[in-house]
């Protein structure tokens, strides 16, 4: 039997996993793709998610990832731009992923790629997977946007997320927000001289690689321009259907949900992958300190809760009002919710206690800052392990 086991590693399943390792504990990470894989996301890398990554000891610009200073809105035949308050970067998921997951294998922990796990049971000592022989005392679920059997996320969302990389599509340093009909897409530089463009959708889906190029188009004057000698890198896009956008779990049970399992926050926010890397890092401090899932859950809840108002609020405006959105483009008054819409807490402080985990269990915890201070007072006192190993 493993002390836990981490289903899925993407940023959310290798960033617990990593950090359980470095405090001392015994880790297999399960994942059904045999090698990191592409999945539908904006590769956007927010000032938290480039913190927390520095932290686990990751530099976004040694795998590759282009800087990006500004943001262009588009609705239309209107434009409005504005630098971004924060530094931040553009890096493909299967980069990233790759990554992430060879440092988890560096720090001790154990990955068996190419597995689907087909459930998870509870049993008298902890966890028993169904389709693998790992049990476990305790459990992480990190399936990203996929649906885990046995664990249903409720939403009435019918949102869908399309991904495309584009081939010699030189752009300028920034990310472009493209309002379409249904929808918005997210079109930003990566390496390579390659693209990325992401939607978020209701209503039809475009049809292969064209009829979604076309209906991008179609939305507005800049994303025809910018997207006039667009070249798929894909015969077909990468979809997801169902993307309950504002989802936060409150359930109970003694499963840790991190990454899009327990939260989802609207991909125009762009701190999707720092929510990810910032849960699994708090789920493994509560396993190390013997809290339960129920506890950890409600604690996640909590945190995040203003920052989903604002994010969820933003998106309605871009899709309901355009036109007022890209006015307050620029303004403080947007700086400020740009920021509102990160983690809250401070991002160096973070990172500086993450990196602290590398020294084991004292320094792991207290590394997301989840649990309270980071600087000037020490973290909460350890409750009783329960079933955590001591």
């Amino acid at each position: 039997m493993t002390e836990t086991a981490v289903i899925g590693a993407g940023p959310a399943g290798c960033a617990a996993a990593i950090t359980l390792a470095r405090a001392g504990r015994q880790v297999t990470l399960i994942d059904r793709c045999a090698s990191a894989p592409e999945s539908v996301c904006g590769e956007f890398l927010s000032e938290d998610a480039v913190s927390l990554l520095r932290g686990l000891g990751l530099t976004p610009l040694s795998l590759g990832a282009v800087r990006l200073h500004g943001l262009r809105v588009a609705a239309g035949a209107r434009v409005a731009a504005a630098s971004l308050p924060f530094a931040a970067y553009g890096l493909p998921r299967q980069r990233l992923d790759a990554a992430l997951r060879d440092l988890a294998i560096s720090c001790g922990v154990k990955l068996i790629a190419g597995v689907t796990v087909q459930g998870a049971d509870p049993a008298p000592e902890g966890w028993s997977l169904r389709g693998t022989p790992v049990r476990a005392r305790h459990a992480v679920l990190a399936t990203g946007k996929h649906a885990f059997r046995g664990q249903p996320r409720a939403s009435r969302s019918r949102a869908v997320g399309l991904k495309l990389h584009l081939e010699e599509l030189h752009l300028a340093p920034e990310i472009a927000l493209l309002r379409f009909q249904g929808g918005y897409a997210g079109l930003q530089p990566g390496p390579d001289g390659r693209a990325n463009l992401c939607l978020a959708l209701t209503g039809p889906v475009p049809s292969g690689t064209e009829g979604l190029l076309e209906r991008v188009r179609g939305g507005s004057a800049l994303a025809g321009r910018l997207l006039a000698e667009a070249r798929p890198a894909w015969t077909r896009p990468l979809a997801v259907a169902g993307l309950p956008f504002g989802f936060v779990h409150c359930g109970t049970g003694d499963l840790y949900r991190v990454g899009d399992q327990l939260s989802v926050i609207p991909s125009l926010a762009g701190d999707g992958i720092a929510m990810a890397l910032a849960s699994g890092i708090a789920a493994a401090e509560s396993i190390v300190l013997g809290r339960n899932a129920a506890e950890f859950h409600r604690a996640w809840g909590r945190r995040i809760a203003p920052q989903m108002q604002l994010a969820m609020a933003g998106a309605w405006l871009f899709r309901s009002m355009p036109a007022v959105f890209m006015a307050a483009l620029g303004s403080a008054a947007f700086r400020g919710l740009m920021r509102a819409t990160r983690l809250s807490g401070q991002s160096a402080a973070r990172a500086d206690a993450v990196s602290l985990s590398r020294a084991g269990l004292s320094g792991a915890l207290g590394a997301s800052g989840f649990y309270g201070p980071i600087r000037g007072t020490a973290p909460d006192p350890p409750r009783p392990p329960g079933r955590a190993r001591p």
